[in-house]
């Protein structure tokens, strides 16, 4: 791709292969996988179905690069950018007034260590109770003080700078972004330890780094929660993903994948009951020929008798093998995204897709390959036994 050949000498950095590869946009892998797809159809050989016609589709998680999100701890994370970034910016304009902005950092971390180790108690006497949800409250409260107090003088640090130095916005927008970050935590704690309220889950960040991490809760049995970002896949009958997108605050019954216009010969697709909802039927019915979409809940006797169709149950026992194609993403480095964005993560899923598909070629081949010589085993076999007779 870089037009080198073997016999050059010019070798390039890590640096400027990650940069060159961010250049890659997910429309343009998508571009790049549909020719890797026809290619793998070419291998299969197959004259009736030179491209994929059914597939099946399922939605995981991908998890993002994050530890797991408490309002102390994100408080914390908050903290630590602006004391690493208001001394910084100090010593380049000459600004007094965070020599010590190390010690401040571990008094932070001591008193957020603090709070880890309290626990709630379990004794049956109230008085006992009363006094351990005291002490909660005031190591919450002196988190909270100690943040805040850093957080002024963090303020006044950037209005110094904005106004005295004539430092240009852009580069203010970030250590102003994360003192919101922490205003909204220090509420957050307040209301939560010090008022009693319950924070509805709307108003919560998962991480500071990753905003686009979402809470997600699918039932499985042994994980409770995936701290990620569901990605929906679209697998062909011989193995090939078809298809991927990220779903960003959706859920699997708001979604209809298009394959079809990737794939114009695509007409069938099955589901699980998850992608269920009346919008999805209707969508899912007018692009393609057969939908093995089961509904959820009771069904009416026209459902009865669409999900009992021998189409249907045949299509829907084979839905089970799209979870093959997910374990092989997971286990080759999409269990968790290592990029940062969300438009670092959408490219970071399609190249693994990509790189899956070339890895299916690669097992054709070499299947192909192995068929091969075992005919070439079985007919020396079959002369050497012609000579002995």
């Amino acid at each position: 791709m870089l037009g080198i050949a073997d016999w050059d000498e010019k070798t390039f950095s890590l640096q400027t292969l990650k940069d060159n590869l961010r250049l890659f946009t997910p429309e343009i892998l998508a571009r790049i996988n549909q020719v890797v797809v026809g290619a793998g159809y070419g291998l299969l050989g197959k004259k009736n179905t030179p491209a994929p016609v059914a597939g099946r589709c399922d939605s995981f998680v991908v998890e993002t690069d994050v530890h797991f999100p408490t309002d102390i701890n994100l408080l914390f994370d908050a903290m630590r950018v602006l004391l690493h970034i208001c001394p910084q910016l100090s010593g380049e304009f000459g600004l007094k007034g965070w020599r010590q902005s190390k010690s401040c950092l571990k008094k932070l971390k001591k008193a957020l260590r603090i709070i880890q180790k309290l626990k709630h108690s379990t004794a049956k006497d109230g008085a006992k109770k009363q006094a351990k949800t005291e002490q909660i409250v005031k190591a919450h409260q002196t988190f909270i003080d100690l943040s805040a107090a850093y957080l002024e003088r963090a303020g006044a640090t950037l209005a110094q700078l904005a106004t005295a130095h004539q430092v240009p916005e852009l580069q203010l927008a970030k250590p102003k972004q994360f003192i919101a970050h922490a205003k909204r935590q220090i509420d957050q704690i307040e209301r939560r330890v010090i008022k009693g309220e319950t924070i509805p889950h709307g108003e919560k960040v998962f991480s500071l780094f990753e905003p686009h991490t979402e809470w997600v809760s699918k039932g499985k049995a042994g994980v409770p929660v995936e701290l990620g970002v569901r990605v929906a896949v679209v697998e062909s009958r011989e193995g090939f993903i078809l298809h991927h997108q990220v779903m960003e605050k959706t859920t699997d019954d708001k979604i209809a994948v298009e394959t079809q216009a990737l794939f114009p010969g695509f007409k069938a697709c099955s589901f699980d009951k998850g992608f269920h909802s009346p919008a999805n039927q209707t969508e899912l019915k007018a692009m393609l020929d057969q939908v093995t979409l089961p509904k959820k809940g009771k069904l009416s006797l026209t459902e009865q008798a669409r999900e009992t169709d021998e189409a249907f149950v045949a299509a829907r026992k084979a839905h089970s093998a799209v979870e093959s194609g997910i374990n092989a993403l997971e286990v080759h480095g999409l269990d968790v995204c290592l990029d940062h964005g969300i438009d670092g993560f959408k490219r970071y899923v399609a190249l693994a897709v990509l790189s899956r598909n070339i890895q299916k070629i690669g097992q054709i081949k070499r299947d192909a390959g192995r068929e091969r010589l075992a005919r070439e085993r079985e007919r020396l076999r079959q002369r050497q036994q012609k000579l002995a007779a």
